[in-house]
């Protein structure tokens, strides 16, 4: 590499997300390209120039969650159908009926902390979570 690309490199690895962001923007009008298309030289600058700034500020962070019900012991059905009901308004026919097609979703597009709760009052109960 020579001292130029070196130099751009370096400061490169600076940038906050929001000025990776901003720099992206500013070479695909600079340049008439897309960063988010495929194509040779720009998605291999993104990789070089530091996938934790460029790579990232292409793809929009994840600000909401779903909660998804694997499984549910048996010995523990009671107690996470007493969950799946505060955390839900659902009934208790229609909770029953919700543990007997697992997994499936018990929230859907809520935040990472409302996630988090959710998942932590299921396990607690007996139930198998996981967040996507």
């Amino acid at each position: 590499m020579s001292a130029n690309t070196n130099e751009i490199l370096e400061k490169l690895k600076t940038l906050t997300l929001l000025e990776a962001a901003e720099l992206v923007s500013q070479i695909e009008e600079a340049f008439g390209v897309d960063a988010s298309a495929p194509v040779g030289g720009g998605m291999v600058m993104m990789a070089q120039g530091g996938a934790a700034t460029g790579g990232a500020a292409a793809v929009e962070e994840k600000t909401t969650f779903d909660v998804i019900l694997e499984t549910v012991a048996e010995d523990k059905r009671v107690a996470v159908l007493k969950v799946i009901r505060s955390l839900t308004s659902l009934g208790l026919k229609e909770a029953k009926d919700f543990t007997s097609s697992l997994p499936k979703a018990v929230k859907e597009g809520v935040s990472k902390e409302e996630a988090d709760s959710a998942k932590k009052e299921l396990e607690e109960a007996g139930g198998k979570v996981v967040i996507k």
